[in-house]
């Protein structure tokens, strides 16, 4: 596993130059947020599956996302999306303190039980609640969205501290492109950091549970 992981880490490097992102990946063991039966692949650049209709990201797409967030150790994070904890993870080796909410309560359970196992003790697993995040636990320095909604959610705008960026998947449920969000004293830049693919963020301002409705990418606000 140790030899997998140097060479997906070097492979990373082509793309990423954020040294401090590399070496928290290289420390976080990708193959115990997995099931048993696809930890072999725990090292190949590729998502997989966690159950539920859920994925664990790409490690290139994860390190893309944290990287973009250009952390400091006293940073507070929200992360939306835990999955199986991996992303919170990495933001925890970066971040001072990291929040992380997931809708599905299975997920979150095992998420917290792992990331406290491991002693990742700077992360804190909720259940995502009526709001999309954390408004109780706001701002926030930095929030990472680990699926797409269809369009910029102010809910979560709201959330960021001045200054702070959030990086989220913005388009239809096929297809997306990953938005960087700086709020300023002007309000909000928007730059698109390229194509990606996630599962829908379910929520109010994002689709709905049972939302068969479409959407056009783009940095529209809701």
């Amino acid at each position: 596993m140790e030899d997998k992981k140097r060479r997906l880490i070097d492979h990373l490097r082509r793309d990423i130059t954020d040294a401090a992102v590399l070496e928290a990946m290289s420390r976080v063991p990708r193959e115990l947020f997995l099931p048993e039966d696809s930890r072999h692949l725990a090292y190949e650049d590729i998502p997989l599956p966690i159950g539920r209709d859920q994925t664990i990201s790409q490690p290139l797409m994860v390190a893309m996302m944290v990287s973009a967030l250009a952390l400091s150790p006293t940073d507070k994070v929200l992360e939306v999306g835990t999955g199986s904890g991996y992303q919170a993870s990495v933001l925890s080796l970066l971040a001072g303190a990291v929040v992380t909410t997931e809708r599905l309560p299975d997920l979150a359970s095992d998420a917290r039980k792992r990331l406290a196992s491991l002693g990742y003790d700077n992360v804190v697993v909720r259940p995502a609640g009526d709001v999309l995040g954390c408004p109780e636990e706001a701002p926030f320095e930095a929030i990472v969205v680990a699926a797409a909604a269809p369009r910029l959610p102010t809910v979560l705008l709201d959330q960021l501290a001045d200054g702070g960026r959030m990086v989220i998947p913005v388009g239809s449920k096929h297809q997306q492109e990953l938005h960087r969000v700086e709020k300023n004293h002007d309000g909000f830049s928007v730059i698109s950091l390229g194509p990606c693919r996630f599962v829908p963020l379910i929520g109010p301002g994002a689709w709905g549970e049972d939302d068969t409705r479409d959407s056009t990418a783009g940095p529209v606000f809701v």
